[in-house]
This record gives C-alpha cells, sequence and structure tokens, in this order.
C-alpha cells in the first residue's frame, strides 16, 4: 500500500505525525512556564534552570544511551556543539529569568522575534542572502516587537528587554544547529544541549539551592525537568516529519495555552497593543519561514 503524498513529495501521514508532534510540544511548554513563573517567587532562577536541563538529561540518557552508548557524545565540531548549546542555555536562563517580573504570554510573545533576529543575524555570520522582502518582514516584525516592548505602556517593565536577549540568544543556538546539522546526528546535538546545560547549573548550584517546601512545589520542579525533556524531543520529531514551512506556525499555538493559563491562574490578560505587537511578529515570523523554505 502507497501513501498520498504532499505536492513537495513529503507523505502526508508523516506531515500530520509531525503537526502532532509539534502540537504535544506546544501544549507542554506553557504549562513548564507556568510552574516556572510560579516556583521563581520562592526558589533561585538557576535551580529552576537546572530542573529543566537536569530532566532533559536524564531523558536524553534514558532514550538514546542504550542504543548509542558514549559514542553519543562524540563530535566531528565540539566547539560548535558547546557554544550552541550554551547559546540555548543563556536563552532559557534569560526567558526564565524575565518571568519574575512579566507574564507568560507576554514573554512567549517577545521570544516569538528569534526567527526574525536569526534571519538579520544569518547575513554576515552564514553568509546568506537575504531579498527585499525578506527584509521587509523583518522590519515589520520588529516594528511588533516596538510595540510590545514600548517605554512608558502600561506594561512596559525593563525585564521586557532581558527577554530580547533570550530571543537573541535562541537566534544564535538556530543559527549554530544549521552549522552543526551535517557534521553530527541529531541525537548528538540534542545529548549536547542537556549535557552543558545541566553542567553549567550544577557548578552554581550549591549556592543557590532550596529544598522544595511542599510536596506541590517538588512535583513542579520535577515536571519542569520532564517537560523540559520530552518536549524538546518531541520538537525534534515534528521536524523529522514535517517539512519547516508547514511545522513551524503550529509553534505559535503555545500563545493560546499560555494566554489561558495566566488568566486562570492571575486573571490577568495581555493589554491591547500586546496583542496587535504579537500578530505581526507571528506573520512576519511565518512569512519568513515560507521564504527560506521556498528557497531552500
Amino acid at each position: 500500500m502507497t501513501h498520498s503524498s504532499s505536492p513537495s513529495g513529503t507523505p502526508q501521514n508523516d506531515t500530520l505525525r509531525g503537526i502532532v508532534f509539534i502540537l504535544i510540544a506546544v501544549n507542554m511548554f506553557p504549562f513548564m512556564n507556568i510552574m516556572v513563573k510560579v516556583l521563581s517567587t520562592d526558589y533561585n532562577t538557576i535551580q529552576l534552570v537546572w530542573a529543566r536541563y537536569a530532566g532533559h538529561l536524564i531523558f536524553v540518557l534514558i532514550l538514546f544511551m542504550p542504543r548509542r552508548g558514549w559514542r553519543l557524545l562524540r563530535t566531528r565540531q565540539p566547539v560548535p556543539q558547546i557554544v550552541r548549546s550554551l547559546f540555548l542555555f543563556t536563552s532559557t536562563s534569560c526567558f526564565f529569568f524575565s518571568l519574575n517580573y512579566i507574564s507568560v504570554p507576554t514573554a512567549s510573545m517577545i521570544n516569538f522575534t528569534s526567527p526574525l533576529i536569526a534571519t538579520v543575524l544569518a547575513i554576515p555570520l552564514l553568509g546568506e542572502k537575504v531579498g527585499i522582502r525578506r527584509i521587509c518582514a523583518v522590519l515589520a516584525g520588529l516594528i511588533g516587537a516596538a510595540i510590545i516592548l514600548r517605554p512608558g505602556g502600561v506594561e512596559s517593565h525593563w525585564a521586557m528587554f532581558i527577554g530580547l536577549g533570550s530571543a537573541t540568544a535562541y537566534a544564535g543556538y538556530q543559527l549554530l544547529t544549521r552549522w552543526t546539522a551535517d557534521g553530527d546526528p541529531a541525537e548528538t546535538s540534542i545529548a549536547y544541549t542537556a549535557v552543558v546545560g545541566a553542567v553549567v547549573t550544577s557548578f552554581a548550584l550549591p549556592w543557590v539551592w532550596q529544598s522544595p517546601d511542599n510536596w506541590l512545589d517538588l512535583a513542579q520542579f520535577i515536571a519542569i525537568g520532564c517537560i523540559g525533556g520530552l518536549g524538546h524531543f518531541f520538537v525534534i520529531r515534528a521536524f523529522q516529519h514535517g517539512e519547516v514551512s508547514i511545522i513551524t506556525p503550529f509553534n505559535y499555538a503555545q500563545l493560546v495555552i499560555a494566554i489561558l493559563l495566566t488568566y486562570f491562574i492571575y486573571g490577568e490578560l495581555p493589554e491591547f497593543y500586546s496583542w496587535i505587537g504579537a500578530a505581526i511578529i507571528i506573520a512576519s515570523g511565518i512569512y519568513i519561514t515560507f521564504r527560506e523554505s521556498r528557497d531552500r
């Protein structure tokens, strides 16, 4: 029995599987982020980041070690892999820290600028040529970010710029992921992000560690680690089964869950201008993803 294919040649059942995987991932991440925000009132950000990467590392070891052994960490490009992993660690740390001061939906909206920043950085760093249409999309997206960040606005806070730092670091992670993609298998790249994040935070952990006060806090720490590992795995699986231009737009669906959770727990909704800015950023990001995929 043959499978019907999409016009691009990707089997439709594979594309649907990729969409299911990305929807599972993006519906998990807001729960992790809201738990980080809840716990951030009593626990240091480093401890929360450690929980996220420790869970990620455990998941990677269980999933890949039995089959790959220590070959899992064998890489042809150790420096780019480590730097790439440090970019993701920095992005996670900045994002978690910003949640001490701003809402999960607002932080997520700002983080959506990472594809725009990656497009700009790819010009000098990867030598990519960017046409006028993509440049206009980047400029529109940056205008959307300015609408959300606008100084003096009702929701304006200096921590928003920490969130923008998270998006910038994630853009660097995306670029180096492209750089290392041809040299190492995906499992090795996933393992390095987990190992580097867990090791870096473990060095600082003794100075900030605070034992969970109750079983609920402990359960949330465990959940942060589980979602960090599982969510990252589902994202990788999604892009293995579907094209970037099809899968990426579903990433923005996490904003819906983030808004619902924030409203349920804190009774807060993003202000009107944040919605406008987010819509512009999302539209720009989808357009850039589509153009890049078509060019490739």
